[in-house]
């Protein structure tokens, strides 16, 4: 009995034009060098920073893009992986700021970080708002 065309081991063949090149790849920057920003726009220079955290959580905004930290577990978002951020106080009161990463793909990650104090909370929105605007603005 003879096997059928079409099963048995694959027949070995040869490209009809040679080896495909690599996809292309951009050159590697110099070490050192920043890397490339957002949708191609040059990296953000020294810039505004901001930092809040209680004991579980914690974000921080600085030139190199958005961490959220919460129970131990950080989430790094350089600027090239940031569609936006979204900040507003919790709307069950209390003295809580929400962070929101939205990632291009659709993927969204929060921070909750208890300010303890309304005063503080109040801070920390009168911070962010600049400081996300320093970053985000060129996106418009």
């Amino acid at each position: 009995m003879t096997t059928p065309p079409g099963f048995g081991p694959p027949i070995p063949t040869q490209p009809p034009y040679g080896t495909p090149p690599p996809l292309y790849m951009a050159p590697p920057a110099p070490y050192g060098s920043p890397a490339p920003g957002p949708y191609g726009a040059p990296p953000p220079g020294d810039g505004p920073e901001f930092v809040a955290h209680d004991r579980r959580s914690s974000v921080i905004v600085d030139p190199s893009g958005v961490s959220l930290e919460i129970n131990g577990h950080t989430m790094d978002f350089p600027w090239a992986a940031v569609a936006t951020v979204h900040h507003a106080p919790s709307p069950h009161g209390g003295a809580i700021l929400m962070v929101a990463v939205a990632h291009p793909g659709g993927m969204l990650y929060e921070c909750r970080i208890d300010a303890k104090r309304k005063a503080r909370l109040h801070q920390w929105l009168a911070e962010l708002g600049p400081v996300l605007h320093h970053y985000l603005a060129h996106r418009r």
